[in-house]
């Protein structure tokens, strides 16, 4: 069971610029700058270990979208850089891993083509992972416009032996809104499987992190901070101190 455990700061991409969605809507975005490398920089020369970068255009596009932008903050770091958002095959994959993403996160793809996360694990072995957005426990998609019937924890067990690096798991309730994150559906989740966890939606405060911490014995092995680092409900730099 893993028990290290990352705070990592998180960049979402529109239209090149930085910025923040609540529960994840297009048209509620604040905007945090136009240059994603230099705030990329920012997050690292505070401590950061990993940074954690969504394209939303693509997410909504079903293909990459801010390539340049990727790239740039790919470029800018020292630090290894996991991305998600429209990655719907091996080519797109493989494109990004190429521009010096260190891993992918399949989301969308990963509850209509589960198969394709297999072969994505032994063409780039630790390399992927895979992202679960859940509504009360059951998988949403396509940008979370769409609530499936399958369970998280149930999706989750279909890639017990693929070789997935870690599964991001959001609780799109609580995603962009400081609500606190759902540290109760995260642990069940990251104990039903082996794969480790990684908390996303809600953080905002320094206690939400250490409470997150507190369950890598659970398999929880980090959790990802958008809205509570821009806006200043926790402070990186403090938090990552605490950390240690």
């Amino acid at each position: 069971m893993n028990q290290s455990f990352e705070l990592i700061p998180a960049i979402d991409l529109k239209g090149g610029h930085c910025v923040r969605l609540k529960q994840r809507r297009m048209d509620d975005a604040t905007d945090y700058g136009d240059d994603p490398a230099a705030m990329a920089l920012h997050w690292q020369n505070l401590g950061a270990t990993r940074l954690h970068v969504v394209d939303l255009d693509g997410a909504f596009a079903g293909k990459p979208a801010n390539r340049s932008a990727i790239q740039g903050i790919c470029a800018a770091l020292d630090i290894p850089v996991q991305l998600g958002g429209g990655l719907r095959d091996l080519n797109m994959i493989e494109g990004m891993l190429e521009l010096g993403v260190q891993r992918v996160i399949l989301g969308s793809i990963a509850v209509s083509s589960p198969e394709i996360v297999g072969e994505a694990c032994r063409a780039f072995p630790g390399r992927v992972c895979v992202g679960i957005d859940a509504k009360s426990g059951m998988v949403a998609v396509h940008g979370w416009d769409d609530v499936t019937d399958v369970t998280a924890i149930d999706l989750a067990k279909r890639f017990e032996n693929d070789g997935v690096a870690a599964i991001i798991y959001t609780d799109i309730a609580r995603d962009g809104m400081l609500s606190g994150p759902n540290i109760e559906e995260t642990t069940a989740l990251a104990r039903a499987v082996s794969i480790p966890v990684i908390v996303s939606g809600g953080i905002a405060h320094i206690d939400d992190v250490t409470a997150c911490a507190a369950h890598r014995q659970d398999g929880i092995c980090g959790a990802i901070t958008g809205r509570a680092i821009y806006e200043g409900t926790i402070d990186f730099a403090a938090a990552m101190e605490t950390l240690k």
